[in-house]
């Protein structure tokens, strides 16, 4: 019975509450339980908090019998990854420089709206150093692992996040993507990750990355992904770059199909390294999109290799953020984060202003890419999964900065800030999960979501980590 009641998805727990045949205190307590279990091997919780998520499951138990559910997610497990603020948590970021003491009294956005929606949070997620790298390790909560293979990175920064559902332990987690942070893990862990468009889910406080940060939904299904998108893309007033609030049921529409629709593959951006073995999952994952009736024509967008641009501003941001701890406190970071902030802090005005200006050619021929094409597939990651330990794949240049290479395909759309997801497609004959990037035009979550519905419908899968 626990292990059947681990791998529900949201939307089956609500429909299963809803219709007295389970109990939020019985789920919470097997997605404890197995926490509890695996935890010590893969690290994906440094906060795990059973009197809080069993008193908030009994709360919602009593909702439920009454007929009075809370909201959209009353009584579902869910993990918050460790930078967004969580009330009676401490908020660490990774990193030895943030004071344990709080206060810690407030809760980010999206985690008010969870709450008022009836999640039951479980604790906070691992992650790298305020986020900083696309692995997940640290030196003040140590190596996460990869479910699939407890040698082998999850990826990052929501590494955590997507450890802890490949694990079976939620459905439901929080995730945050900078450079592809939420698009990383997902591909290297085999689960469904949607950075959703810039400013459409409300942020507090800001990202040091500013503009190119985006919090989402990580789950185990597309319509799980939906469904936490409707809670968490409510206004808060914190946020004064965030979208106007259209009320948007993400859940609608899902299984329209993708029938008729402009889809082009690009499998390498037009400058792209890609290992092999990734290169064929995603080959043939993209023939699914033809047997379901879209138009697929493989072109490239057609802009240049931005990893210059998005280190600018990625690391023009570090510097913004760090530049003016003490000595003393940026000897406690982790010494590559150490020189991005020393790199950043050399920057100047024309630097920032040329790379604008690149950022602005990049947005304005994606916008121009997508009044011909309805969506955009590339692989999520030019790489499977590499070993823990390593701060890029065996046989990856010295001088590349530190993953922008390797993670080629999620870059450009932090710098557009359009949806993309990275869904799962199949696996390498390792057996490391491989995912396929879909990305749509500003503002077109829906259409991503849709795209992602339709291919997991034709291409299921079904495997399991081994734990």
């Amino acid at each position: 019975m626990a292990d059947e009641l681990i791998r529900l998805s949201a939307v089956e727990m609500i429909e299963r509450y809803r219709q007295g045949e389970l109990s939020p205190v019985e789920v919470t307590q097997a997605v404890l339980d197995r926490i509890h279990a695996h935890n010590d091997k893969i690290n994906a919780f440094l906060v795990i908090d059973d009197e809080a998520a069993l008193a908030s499951a009994r709360a919602s138990e009593a909702r439920w019998q009454k007929g009075e559910p809370k909201g959209l997610l009353d009584g579902v497990p869910t993990s918050i990854k460790d930078l967004m603020l969580t009330k009676g948590w401490p908020t660490l970021k990774g990193s030895r420089t943030v004071d344990p003491a709080g206060p810690w009294d407030e809760d980010a956005p999206c985690v008010a709206r969870l709450r008022e929606h009836g999640a039951v949070l479980t604790g906070k997620t691992t992650t790298p150093e305020v986020g900083w790298k696309g692995l997940t390790d640290c030196a003040l909560t140590g190596i996460t692992r990869n479910p699939w293979n407890l040698e082998k990175t999850p990826g990052g920064s929501s590494g955590g996040a997507s450890a802890g559902l490949a694990a079976d332990m939620g459905p439901l987690a929080i995730g945050s993507d900078g450079g592809g942070s939420i698009r990383i893990p997902s591909g290297f862990t085999g689960v469904f990750g949607l950075k959703p468009n810039y400013g459409r889910v409300p942020v507090y406080p800001e990202s040091a990355m500013r503009t190119l940060s985006h919090i989402g939904p990580m789950t185990r299904s597309v319509a799980d992904a939906a469904l936490m998108l409707n809670v968490i893309a409510e206004p808060d007033h914190r946020d004064w770059t965030a979208l106007p609030y259209q009320g948007i049921d993400y859940t609608q529409g899902l299984d329209a199909g993708i029938k008729g629709l402009k889809v082009a593959f690009s499998p390498d951006l037009g400058y792209a390294r890609v290992d092999d073995g990734v290169a064929r999952a995603v080959a043939q994952a993209v023939t699914a999109f033809e047997e379901l009736g879209a138009h697929v024509e493989q072109r490239d967008p057609g802009f240049e290799n931005p990893k210059a641009v998005f280190r600018t501003h990625w690391w023009a941001g570090a510097a913004g953020a760090f530049a003016d701890l003490s000595d003393a406190e940026k000897a406690l970071l982790e010494p590559e984060l150490a020189q991005i902030v020393a790199e950043g802090q050399e920057l100047s005005a024309m630097d920032y202003m040329r790379a604008l200006a690149g950022r602005t050619k990049l947005c304005m021929t994606m916008r121009a890419f997508f009044q011909e094409f309805d969506l955009l597939l590339t692989p999520a990651l030019a790489v499977p999964a590499f070993d823990v330990g390593l701060l890029r794949p065996p046989g990856w240049p010295e001088d590349d900065t530190y993953w922008t290479d390797w993670t080629p395909f999620s870059i450009p759309f932090n710098l557009s800030q359009q949806p993309a997801c990275s869904i799962p497609c199949g696996f390498t004959a390792d057996g490391l999960p491989v995912g396929l990037q879909i990305v749509a035009d500003s503002f077109r979550e829906d259409l991503v979501l849709r795209a992602a519905k339709a291919f997991e419908t034709a291409r299921p899968i079904t495997e399991r980590p081994a734990l």
